[in-house]
């Protein structure tokens, strides 16, 4: 039987509060568990079923995944779903034993939205959430402060030919976040750094003490044609980033990013999962 923390009681229940990643969620000092995304094909109760079987512990929700499979109704994962959507959504992870963490990557267009994110990650009892919306970061760290709940600014692949998209470099988040509230950092996606031509492992040394998250996935190939594969099989040397991560003190959750496989990805986030745990135990 699941072994519930009294925040995870409190959330359920409906109390606001904010809380860091309950012990409960970490295995042999470590929060590993999915991203929603790698299950985009299916809704958000399957994602939470899968996540288990899979062999992890938390999960990262994502904005706009259907909420219930075999579902008539347009209720989704939303900051602004119903309150009785959250509630389900809450009752659904407690069920099966998995802890919710983060939301994102979530857009917010203006300081009101920035509220309305925070505010729902309040009610879902979330460690952080992600975005890449860099130019609300005086609205995050004010919300950031207020609600005591991290934020993490993503990134996708990019490059220098493309300047109106900034986010994508480690140094771009850097002069965004280092004058700011410790609470305001980074999620390292290790593969997207590998999409533009980023090593992963300088990436983080530059984000040092600054990373709230990692999204985890391995690329076949440097650059825009290599595609996911399990951790350790590909590129980004997932090994070297897990032990910088562990020589940072890294406290914050690995969420699997399995972005191929669609249909049939359990296996291969298994694998990830196991070999990223073997990693964090040396």
């Amino acid at each position: 039987m699941m072994r519930i923390s009294i925040p995870f009681l409190m959330i359920i229940t409906g109390h606001l509060i904010a809380a860091p990643i309950p012990a409960e969620a970490y295995d042999k000092g470590i929060a590993i568990g999915c991203q929603a995304y790698s299950f985009k094909e299916f809704s958000a109760f399957e994602a939470i079923a899968k996540t288990k079987e899979a062999g992890g512990k938390i999960i990262e929700f994502y904005p706009g995944q259907k909420l219930r499979p075999d579902s008539n109704d347009d209720a989704v994962v939303s900051h602004n779903a119903s309150e009785a959507d959250t509630t389900a959504l809450l009752a659904e992870c407690q069920r099966q034993g998995i802890y919710p963490v983060n939301y994102g990557v979530v857009q917010a267009n203006d300081p009101a939205e920035v509220r309305k994110i925070m505010t729902f990650a309040k009610k879902m009892g979330l460690y952080a959430v992600c975005t890449e919306s860099t130019e609300q970061v005086v609205a995050w760290e004010a919300a950031a402060k207020e609600f005591d709940i991290k934020v993490a600014f993503h990134e996708h692949g990019g490059s220098m030919s493309k300047p109106e998209y900034k986010v994508w470099h480690p140094l771009y988040i850097l002069g965004v976040i280092e004058s700011r509230d410790a609470r305001l950092g980074a999620c390292a996606d290790l593969g997207h750094w590998c999409t533009s031509n980023l090593k992963p492992i300088e990436c983080l040394r530059i984000l040092k003490g600054r990373v709230i998250s990692v999204h985890l996935k391995d690329k076949s190939e440097m650059g825009t044609r290599g595609v996911v594969v399990p951790a350790g099989q590909g590129v980004v040397d997932v090994a070297a980033c897990i032990h910088e991560l562990k020589q940072q003190n890294f406290k914050g959750h690995f969420s699997i990013e399995h972005e191929n496989d669609w249909k049939e990805s359990v296996p291969k986030i298994k694998q990830s999962i196991e070999f990223t745990k073997a990693e964090w135990a040396k």
